[in-house]
């Protein structure tokens, strides 16, 4: 994907369901309960020993004597025609977890108002958690005759519940019973749809929603999810043709239209992209969300001066301001023009974006070697980001590097591990700056201990095996490793390099020119140009060595690794 893209491609399409409007509240295990107000309804006859009973069980739970509170409740539930207290045992039962006086507490509820929807809930998920099929269809039906949305909406709240407690195979049995009893429910076919995702299974998934659909063709909260579906599915094609569907009947639906707007970007429909951001602006011009999605479709089709133009509207705008700048650096950063694109990055200052920003800038002050600048600068990103401390440590072992002070750069690397031991971005980093220190112990540890966890880290393979074949003579365990790398990756430049290193290692030069040379045609590294130079000297070739060499030295002078071939073979000191 573009370097430049910004937002999260498809953050709405890559979760497992539709998410509910509404919050989940977690029936099945009730927060702890607080007092009662308790009025009863106007209608309702208490005597005394039922008020005794309700002023007992208030005291009780306010001193956390819950099991008592539960009791009281519970027998004048059974007295009183009032289903809130039935609905109050149910609540402290749920939170005692005690199953048996809950259950007693949930039938009583029924009984006395059958049709509330919270009080089905309650007796669905206990249903599902007990394996109880015939009941859940039960409820599940009483549900749907009394409030078909609610159904809907309920279940919903329900999927995250059953999903933690591997419950949603069963649920979806149910579901799928029910089903069968009324199989033109578009309702119930959506709320299996999205049991079905969190199986996962896609297909049967899409089978249900498309009948959904088939029921209610008009219904865009499905073919969202349709959408999603497709999208998980890796079918962006599809997804786009269902959200344009959508938009078509909800032309003016935000969210539809920032779902689509992602997904033709995703997809390569740029043109259409900018039309469907235009028409937005036609009526809102100043919409900073449509605004920034413009500036980064440009971005995606490096058309920078387009970019720059809707990213600088946005400027001026506190919510939009920090990744606004963000963007205009990195453009001043493509066109070479490190200072503004640092004083762009420091205008970020607070935010999502700003910790990326602040790197940005050290990379930039980094490869001008304002090494006194990035010191002072990582400084203060140590206390600004207390929770990146490890970028922060890497930066700050990277600037030792860059120092040629390997010792330190070390010791921080080595600091680190103490905190995160297993981190595959330190121990890589490690075991290069241990190469420089002649740690060659430490750098095969580091590096093993990477293959033991990842036996396919292309990076880690080539560095053990380039390492073994230039530093060692344990030529037959390094062909072992860059095999392996090449295999995974065939095309990579410093792996075929490595490679026909090894091949001259091992007396093989006509071989070792043909990888080294194919090397450079993919990637023209100053390490693998020496790398040809001395392969050719080798074979006698000393003038075209030479020239080539000299070709390549004319735009690097200060490269180490041509300064060494210079050294070795030209017999000249740098």
């Amino acid at each position: 994907m573009n370097k430049w893209i910004g937002i999260a491609i498809l953050s709405a399409l890559s979760g497992c369901a539709l998410a509910p409007e509404q919050p989940a509240e977690n029936e099945a295990a009730a927060v702890k309960p607080e007092g009662l107000d308790f009025r009863v309804n106007r209608n309702t006859v208490i005597d005394e020993e039922v008020l005794y009973l309700l002023m007992a069980a208030e005291m009780a739970g306010q001193r956390n004597q819950y099991d008592l509170a539960m009791d009281a409740y519970l027998q004048a539930a059974k007295r009183v025609n009032d289903p809130r207290i039935a609905e109050r045992a149910v609540k402290i039962g749920l939170f005692l977890k005690d199953e048996r006086r809950t259950r007693e507490a949930l039938s009583i509820w029924l009984e006395k108002d059958g049709k509330n929807l919270g009080a089905r809930k309650f007796a669905v998920m206990l249903a599902l958690k007990n394996g109880d099929r015939s009941a859940a269809v039960d409820h599940l039906n009483a549900m749907l005759n009394d409030d078909p949305a609610g159904f809907e909406a309920g279940m919903l709240e329900m999927a995250k519940i059953l999903e933690k407690e591997g419950r949603v195979q069963f649920a979806y049995d149910v579901l799928d019973e029910l089903a069968r009893q009324r199989p033109d429910q578009a309702g119930l076919l959506f709320v299996q749809a999205v049991f079905a995702s969190l199986l996962p299974n896609n297909e049967l998934a899409q089978q249900k929603i498309d009948r959904a659909l088939e029921l209610q063709p008009d219904w865009n909260k499905a073919v969202i999810f349709q959408a999603q579906l497709a999208g998980r599915a890796g079918d962006m094609a599809k997804a786009r043709q269902f959200l344009e569907k959508a938009v078509k009947q909800a032309p003016d639906d935000k969210q539809l239209r920032k779902m689509l707007l992602e997904v033709l970007i995703n997809t390569g429909g740029f043109d259409e992209a900018i039309k469907l951001c235009q028409s937005v602006l036609e009526d809102k011009p100043d919409d900073p969300e449509t605004l920034f999605m413009l500036a980064v479709i440009y971005l995606q089709q490096n058309q920078s001066d387009k970019a720059e133009n809707y990213l600088e509207k946005l400027v001026s705008n506190p919510d939009w301001e920090s990744q606004a700048s963000f963007y205009l650096g990195k453009i001043e950063q493509e066109r070479q023009r490190p200072d503004k694109a640092i004083a762009w990055f420091d205008k970020v200052g607070e935010g999502n974006y700003a910790f990326d920003a602040d790197m940005a800038a050290l990379s930039l002050l980094m490869a001008q070697k304002r090494f006194d600048e990035v010191e002072s600068r990582i400084g203060r990103m140590e206390t600004k980001y207390p929770d990146r401390r490890l970028r922060v440590l890497l930066a700050k072992a990277e600037l030792f590097n860059q120092q040629s002070n390997y010792s330190e750069a070390f010791g921080v690397l080595s600091e680190a591990l103490k905190e995160v031991p297993d981190n595959r971005e330190v121990l890589y980093a490690r075991a290069l700056v241990a190469e420089r220190l002649d740690k060659l112990d430490v750098l095969e540890a580091d590096l093993l201990k990477i293959l033991e966890k990842k036996p396919d880290d292309i990076a880690a393979l080539n560095a053990l095996g380039y390492t073994l074949t230039d530093r060692t003579n344990r030529y037959s365990e390094a062909e072992k490793y860059l095999e392996k790398a090449l295999a995974l990756q065939p095309d990579e430049a410093v792996v075929i390099d490595s490679y026909g290193w090894l091949q001259f290692k091992l007396g093989k030069p006509e071989q070792a020119l043909v990888y080294l040379r194919k090397a450079y045609e993919k990637q023209a590294e100053n390490e693998i140009a020496a790398h040809i130079a001395e392969v050719l000297w080798s074979l006698g070739e000393q003038k075209e060595a030479k020239e080539f060499f000299e070709g390549v030295y004319k735009k690097f002078p200060d490269d180490e690794y041509l300064l060494e071939f210079k050294k070795r073979f030209l017999q000249v000191t740098p």
